[in-house]
């Protein structure tokens, strides 16, 4: 399992404490140093079912520099939303889990967090 977090967000140390004290083995990803290749978010959206709209922090200050809000939310934008990401990783959603089952949640929440931990 890997989490990919900002250190400075409560929900990420949240997530981190969730997992801590169920003894769960995973990887840390500071994703903001290590950002995801194009590739990875591709893999990543797949796992979690959604699309990089639907995981992009549009209030963020380069969302804004971007114009992101004006953007199309449709197949042929997909694309460049994924390159937004790759290259704002700011602009990513946190944190992400990506479980040992192949799937992966958005752990915002505590019961995301557990649904991971429920996992064989």
């Amino acid at each position: 399992m890997e989490i990919w977090i900002n250190p400075a967000c409560s929900k990420c140390r949240s997530a981190v404490s969730l997992l801590d004290a169920a003894g769960a083995d995973y990887t840390v990803r500071k994703y903001l140093e290590e950002p995801p290749t194009e590739r990875e978010l591709e893999e990543v959206l797949a796992r979690l079912g959604l699309e990089p709209w639907d995981i992009a922090r549009t209030g963020e200050p380069a969302a804004a520099e971007l114009g992101l809000g004006d953007w199309p939310r449709d197949e042929p934008a997909r694309k460049r939303w994924i390159q937004a990401l790759a290259s704002h990783p700011s602009l990513i959603q946190r944190p992400i889990i990506t479980a040992d089952d192949g799937t992966a949640v958005v752990g915002r929440s505590e019961d995301a967090v557990r649904s991971v931990l429920r996992r064989p």
